[in-house]
């Protein structure tokens, strides 16, 4: 579900954003009816899951059993907009904000049916041993695929 943007002044394509929506249900909502904010960093990582899957070749099946390897979030950055209620349907894009040997930030956004940032967040995920719990480098042709998303800003 990805996409290639052009860029708003200078004419030049920007990266390409990977895209879903997600439906918010009862069970992501707390008793005053809005999403329990919990449940965005559910969703965060669900975007990244099928990011994974869809555009990277790779799903996390595969890198946790097949590879043997983890992908834990190491850093969380959030700020919650504005509230989302049961029957929104938001609209999520992904870009990479940083590409290390290691490592791979994130940018994440969740945008409601009007198209108003709900909820902004940049993850940093690392690619690990889970034996040793060591930082492994990210193969090659996962990091192509993964430089197809990058935006510098």
């Amino acid at each position: 579900m990805a996409d290639r943007a052009r860029g708003a002044t200078d004419g030049t394509a920007s990266p390409r954003l990977y895209r879903s929506e997600i439906r918010i249900r009862f069970s992501h909502c707390d008793p005053a009816g809005i999403v329990f904010f919990p449940r965005y960093l559910e969703m965060f990582n669900d975007i990244v899951e099928d990011w994974c899957r869809d555009e990277l070749n790779v799903s996390f099946a595969e890198i946790h059993g097949g590879r043997g390897w983890g992908v834990p979030t190491v850093h969380l950055d959030v700020d919650f907009i504005a509230p989302s209620v049961i029957g929104d349907v938001l609209s999520a894009t992904l870009a990479v904000r940083s590409l290390g040997s290691t490592s791979f930030g994130l940018n994440i956004v969740l945008q409601g049916p009007d198209g108003a940032d709900r909820v902004r967040g940049h993850a940093v995920l690392v690619l690990v041993d889970p034996k040793s719990l060591r930082p492994t480098p990210i193969p090659d042709e996962m990091r192509a695929r993964m430089a197809a998303f990058y935006a510098s800003a």
